[in-house]
Formats: structure tokens, C-alpha cells, sequence
């Protein structure tokens, strides 16, 4: 008994919260089925048809009282060394671990061994016994968040993202999703085909780009999207491009979360790609006329209206991310969410100074995120100056170019990558002034591709080469007339329809509040 005592004060001194004090404290014992933790244990020591059920659903955790525990931890370890369970073993390995005599000795196993009737509910007493373990381990979450509160030097954000951490852990470790027949998967995917085939277009968000959406079919539902490339190559101009597609073309809710840039310069080169205004005269350099002012009333009016929500926190924790996306996704229905960029994002709190750990960690919950609210999640990343020091062509990036984690790779359904050959100096002919490569290196429901695009700097956007209505755009496209003073008597310029593959701009007037250039 002495030996017992000294074990459980070694046990509560190592934990954080000891459960029985703050439950005295609380005036409530702990979440507790002593009864049915005496059931279970005697359930696997006669019936081995529960041993697989019970070790694939329950850990240790799950048991409150320390002498269960032991008996569990001995069980658990005979199993996954492929040994029966019985009473012999069960004592032999309690008594090879020196435990033996701290739960009780033989005579405790054998009365376990008594509850006559267990195995018929084994599966109703292992949902009891998870419930109260999520119960404890959110009150023990709790008390840490209460304990962290009280500590004056600690920062607000870092306790938010723990606390977000902590029970998040709590519920998602002790919550296992149930493995289906493969007959009522075929049956689910026979409604989904036929579904699509009673809709025409694609079966996810476009791109607004024919030859891209052509490979992917649009951004599939609960994928991970990883877009890298090195610094100025048009990342962010690609996204951007992305999210004016699929919310402006085709009404379809877009979330933009930019932890690089502000929300203002985002809808800056938003506007200067949608009126193919010079950027100069966004920024102040150059005197917008009143021509102008009318012009950009019209070209703007779908933007302004187009469902895109803009988060610039920066930083932000990669819990309170997968907070914000649950609440948009269920209040604004949105249908695409975009990072710009990954390795600006905070991971949990204590992997903090493990770089690649932490990068790990939140690549891992971006992808949890899309497969939990099923949509598809665009990540942009940085690559290594890997690419960089090779030769000639082989600065073509690869997937081991992406840089800090190589979870990255490994949990992004599709890697796709932005090669400029300008950037690159792979070429000095005129004509390869802004070619780009959208190269499509890992496709894990599809092909991999190298799609040719061209980036137009002055206008922050890419089009589409193999798409015969841009082609045609193209080649009878109107000089932009906003960038020179037309003189007078001259009309207000027009500008070809289409300019993101058949957009029209509208035609109706502009909303109130976008007078005499304010942009409110």
C-alpha cells in the first residue's frame, strides 16, 4: 500500500492537474465510470472478440482510476505483442513491469475477471468510458487556460492559440470516425456522378483559366493546394486572379486570408487588373482624370459586388485560421479559402523555435481544415533558393524545392508551381517578357501538366495562351487609353469585353458611395 501511495504521488506530481483537488475544489468528483472501467477490463480478460473493438477505440487516458490504468498499459502492450489475454499473462506482465502488487495483485484481476455479462455491451461501455475521458480532458484544458489567464507577462494572442489548441485536442483525440461499406460509398458516388452529369461545366471551384480548369476540373472540394515559387515571380497576382474568377465570374464566395500584404493593396491590384488602369495611378503618381473617375465606375461595379471577404491579420495562428474558416464557411457560404502565405502563419505555441516542426504542424491543419469543411484550401508557399543555384534549365523548380517542411509535399494533394522565364534569366528574347509556366508537379486525383500563360506586370494578371477567346482578345486588344489624356472632344474610351475570358463589367451605373474617387 505504501509502494501504491508513493507511485500515485509521483503520477500527480507530474501532471499538470491533479483531478480529485479540483474536484474538492469544485464541490463535484471528476467524470467518472468506475464500474464500467471494471467492466471493460473484465470484458477483455474472458472474451478475446473484444480485445480488437476495445484497443483500437480507448488508451489509458480513458481510464480514471490508476489501478486501471496499469492493468490497461500491461493488456495493451501483451496485444501488440501478439499475446492472448488472460489472467495468467495480464499478472505476468504486471509483475515483469513491478505493478503487480500496486493494482491490487492476482486477487484483483480474478474479480475483474467476474463481471459476468460485460462482453454483451462492451461497445455502449467504451462510448461511456470516452465520454467522461473528453469531459476530464476538458476540464483539465480549462484549468490550464484559467491558470495561463492569471500570468500577467503572457501574451494575449499566444494564450488564445493554446487555449483554441487544448480543446481542440481534447475532442478531436477522443473522436474517431466510424469506417463505412464500401457499398454505401459506391451508392454515394453514383449520386455524386450523377450529378454532375445533370450539370454541365466543372465539378469544382473554377479557375477561370480553360486550360488549368481542363487538368483539375476546377479546385476540388476538401483539397490542399499548395502554390510555391520564389519571391516576385506572381504569386499573389495568380491568387488574386483566382479569386476574382471564381467569385466575380461565377458567384462564388471566396475567402482571402493575407498575412503578407494588407487588405487595401490587395484591392489596389485587384482594381488595376480589373480596369487595366497603370498601378502608378493608384499609388498617387500620376493624376487619375475625370474621364477616368467615370470609366473605373463601370469596370468595377462586379468587382465591388463580387462575395470576397479579405483577412489581413498577421501572424495569424493557424488555430484561430481554422476557427475563422468554420465561421465562413457556415455564415458566408464560402466556397474557396486562399493563404497567402504559409510560412507567415503561427503554429501551436509549443512547437515555437522548431521550425520545421511548427511549418509541419500547420500544413497538417490546413489539410484537416479542407477535409472537415470540405472545401478546397490554396496555400501559397516559398521555395528554397535551391532552384537558383542550378544550371539553365534545371532551375525548373521541383517538389524538393519547397521550403522548411517536406510535410508540405506530403499533405498537399496538388503542388503547383509558377515558373517565369524572365525572372529567371533563361531567356532575353522579347517575346518571353512575362511567359510563365504553370507547372502542375503533383496531382494526387489527376494529371500533372505544364500549362503556358503569360504574366502582364503592368496589368497584375495572368491569361491564358491556349484559351482561342483570350488568343483573339489579344490580338484586337485596344491599347489602354486610361493611360493618356484622350484630349479633348475625344469620347471615353471602351474597352473589349472579356478581358478574364468573356467578363462583362457591367453596364447598369455603379453603386452609391464610389463618387469623386473615393473608395469607400
Amino acid at each position: 500500500m505504501a509502494e501504491e501511495g508513493k507511485k500515485k504521488s509521483v503520477r500527480r506530481k507530474n501532471s499538470d492537474v491533479n483531478l480529485d483537488t479540483l474536484g474538492l475544489e469544485m464541490g463535484n468528483r471528476p467524470p467518472q465510470a468506475l464500474d464500467v472501467e471494471e467492466a471493460v477490463l473484465g470484458a477483455l480478460l474472458i472474451e478475446p472478440n473484444c480485445v480488437d473493438e476495445a484497443m483500437d477505440e480507448l488508451s489509458a487516458g480513458c481510464f480514471y482510476n490508476e489501478k486501471h490504468k496499469m492493468i490497461y498499459e500491461a493488456m495493451r502492450s501483451l496485444t501488440n505483442e501478439h499475446v492472448a489475454l488472460d489472467l495468467l499473462s495480464v499478472s505476468q506482465k504486471l509483475k515483469s513491469t513491478g505493478n503487480l502488487e500496486a493494482v491490487g495483485g492476482t486477487v484483483a484481476l480474478v474479480q475483474l475477471s467476474q463481471k459476468i455479462g460485460a462482453a454483451a455491451h462492451i461497445e455502449y461501455y467504451i462510448k461511456i468510458l470516452k465520454q467522461k475521458c473528453i469531459q476530464r480532458e476538458l476540464i483539465t484544458a480549462a484549468y490550464d487556460i484559467l491558470k495561463s489567464s492569471y500570468d500577467e507577462s503572457a501574451n494575449v494572442d499566444d494564450l488564445i492559440d493554446t487555449a483554441q489548441t487544448k480543446v481542440y485536442n481534447a475532442v478531436q483525440n477522443n473522436v474517431k470516425k466510424d469506417v463505412q461499406e464500401i457499398g454505401k460509398v459506391i451508392n454515394d458516388a453514383i449520386e455524386d456522378i450523377q450529378r454532375l452529369q445533370k450539370t454541365s461545366g466543372l465539378s469544382g471551384v473554377p479557375s477561370g483559366f480553360a486550360s488549368l480548369d481542363s487538368i483539375t476540373q476546377g479546385w476540388q472540394a476538401s483539397d490542399l493546394i499548395i502554390l510555391a515559387a520564389r519571391p516576385s515571380v506572381g504569386k499573389t497576382a495568380f491568387v488574386l486572379n483566382l479569386a476574382r474568377n471564381a467569385a466575380v465570374d461565377f458567384n462564388m464566395p471566396v475567402a482571402f486570408f493575407s498575412l503578407e500584404m494588407p487588405s487595401m493593396q490587395l484591392a489596389k491590384r485587384m482594381m488595376v487588373s480589373e480596369t487595366r488602369l497603370s498601378g502608378d495611378k493608384f499609388k498617387g503618381g500620376e493624376e487619375i482624370k475625370e474621364w477616368e473617375w467615370k470609366q473605373l465606375e463601370i469596370q468595377l461595379k462586379r468587382l465591388v459586388k463580387a462575395p470576397i471577404y479579405i483577412d489581413d491579420t498577421p501572424s495569424l495562428p493557424v488555430m484561430e485560421f481554422r476557427s475563422k474558416v468554420k465561421k465562413l464557411v457556415k455564415q458566408k457560404g464560402v466556397r474557396l479559402i486562399v493563404v497567402d502565405y504559409l510560412q507567415l502563419m503561427q503554429g501551436p505555441a509549443e512547437l515555437r523555435g522548431m521550425r520545421e516542426q511548427e511549418v509541419a504542424a500547420i500544413s497538417r491543419t490546413l489539410k484537416a481544415t479542407a477535409k472537415e469543411m470540405n472545401v478546397p484550401i490554396i496555400a501559397l508557399s516559398q521555395l528554397s533558393r535551391q532552384s537558383e543555384n542550378r544550371q539553365g534549365s534545371n532551375r525548373r523548380p521541383q517538389l524538393s524545392d519547397l521550403r522548411e517542411s517536406g510535410s508540405i509535399e506530403q499533405d498537399a494533394d496538388m503542388v503547383i508551381f509558377i515558373h517565369r522565364y524572365d525572372y529567371q534569366g533563361l531567356s532575353d528574347n522579347a517575346d518571353d517578357i512575362g511567359r510563365t509556366q504553370i507547372i502542375i508537379a503533383k496531382h494526387r486525383n489527376g494529371a500533372i501538366a505544364d500549362i503556358d500563360m503569360k504574366f502582364r506586370a503592368d496589368e497584375v494578371r495572368f491569361v491564358d495562351l491556349s484559351d482561342s477567346l483570350v488568343n483573339q482578345a489579344e490580338a484586337n486588344r485596344v491599347e489602354s487609353a486610361m493611360n493618356s489624356d484622350p484630349g479633348s472632344g475625344d469620347p471615353v474610351p471602351q474597352y473589349p469585353d472579356g478581358g478574364y475570358g468573356g467578363s462583362d463589367f457591367g453596364q447598369n451605373g455603379f453603386d452609391p458611395g464610389f463618387e469623386g474617387g473615393n473608395f469607400a
